[in-house]
């Protein structure tokens, strides 16, 4: 592993811990903290994400002009910035300015990391870049949501503030680290750049809905799961969590094994597979509905060890893929493009959660059909993409 590489992923790690700090308890913070009313509270951060949408084209043109480093730390600083926002806040005008500018810098982020670790990779395949990101991430943020517990725990009301100022802190870590040892080449001005439209190219659009209806069931799994065990099971409060950990645990350690038991497999064959994974939990899921009182438990427990397999397949192929198949005068705006499919997701998660008050099968229903569209559908699009980036010689 190269010098930047590594600061990379350290830098990375730093990121993820202070949002596993942080982000689960968004909402928690400012109804107890900033002590605003849970209608009010929800409608300040919604409003804050909504803002989100409108800045991947953004990111997507920035990067391409000045380098995917610099959008990396500056989006790191603009979260920092909105951290201390709610740190501060002491109404709903400042609550809105945070969550914009929190969001903002998420969707920055989000919409320049691939192009920045396929940079410093170099020229190799990215699968195993991706997968040693995600890996890395994964646990931090999983590590982060643990310290929190333990603040909250012991410090109680206090605790809350802790957690913000370090979350901000660590954003403010990560980008000098980014900064400082990540050395990056700067971006080729080319003319082709402006006729490298995202719209135009229909089999890339299609890659990020495709993507998306994959991001729609990781979205439902974080947002959902709560509410079905809880709500619909009357399951143990202890259990949600447990699940969470679990997948944390999964994620942080898999990555890279499950690259290899796939390697035979082509990008979009392991999308499909993964997809497939997700269509079989969202069925295994529902099945709890038929089990005797007590086997509930373990029984999710396992339904988690398929979902698992579904995001370590698909993930870090999926971005892979993106990264191949975007052309390289306009790679910044192509993975950027991108990042709608799950942001697109995030929005639309919410919704089909409340599904939940019409029927109890409806929402896995809804969650397994998409995954099924995937899986259909990426073997349409498979032969209509560049041959390189579907089916690339493993490092």
């Amino acid at each position: 592993m190269t010098g930047g590489r590594a600061a990379l992923l350290c830098a990375l790690g730093i990121d993820n811990f202070g949002s596993g700090l942080f982000l689960p308890l968004a909402l928690v913070y400012v109804t107890r903290v900033v002590e605003l009313p849970l209608a009010v509270a929800g409608t300040a951060v919604t409003a804050g994400t909504l803002v989100g949408l409108l800045v991947p084209p953004v990111a997507g043109r920035l990067v391409d002009r000045i380098g995917p480093r610099s959008v990396v730390v500056g989006a790191q600083l603009v979260q920092s910035a909105g951290l201390l926002c709610y740190l501060f806040a002491g109404g709903f005008g400042m609550v809105v300015l945070a969550a914009v500018l929190l969001t903002t810098g998420q969707q920055l982020f989000y919409s320049s990391l691939y192009a920045l670790i396929a940079q410093v990779a170099g020229d190799v395949p990215k699968d195993r870049p991706f997968a040693e990101a995600g890996m890395v991430r994964a646990g931090a943020f999983g590590l982060g949501g643990v310290a929190a517990a333990g603040l909250l725990t012991g410090i109680e009301q206090g605790g809350y503030r802790i957690v913000v100022a370090a979350d901000a802190v660590s954003f403010g870590i990560a980008a000098l680290i980014l900064a400082a040892f990540v050395r990056t080449s700067p971006p080729r001005c080319t003319r082709r750049r402006m006729s490298a439209r995202v719209c135009r190219n229909r089999p890339y659009l299609a890659l990020i809905v495709f993507s998306g209806l994959f991001g729609l069931s990781l979205d439902f799994f974080l947002v959902g799961t709560p509410v079905f065990v809880l709500e619909q099971l009357r399951g143990p409060v202890w259990l949600p969590g447990a699940i969470l950990a679990l997948l944390t645990v999964l994620t942080s350690v898999g990555g890279t094994y499950a690259l290899r038991l796939t390697r035979c497999l082509s990008r979009i064959a392991a999308m499909r597979l993964g997809s497939a994974l997700f269509a079989a939990w969202c069925v295994v899921s529902l099945g709890v509905l038929l089990l005797p009182s007590g086997w509930e438990v373990p029984y999710l427990l396992a339904a988690t060890l398929v979902f698992a397999a579904g995001d370590l397949v698909f993930g870090p192929r999926s971005g892979a893929l993106a990264e191949a198949a975007a052309p390289p005068e306009a790679k910044g705006r192509y993975l950027a493009a991108f990042q709608y499919a799950f942001t697109v997701a995030q929005v639309l998660a919410p919704a089909i959660v409340a599904l939940f008050s019409v029927a109890v099968w409806l929402p896995w229903v809804l969650v397994g059909i998409c995954a099924c569209l995937a899986v259909a559908g990426l073997g349409r699009l498979g032969p209509r993409l560049p041959a390189h980036a579907v089916q690339p010689i493993q490092s």
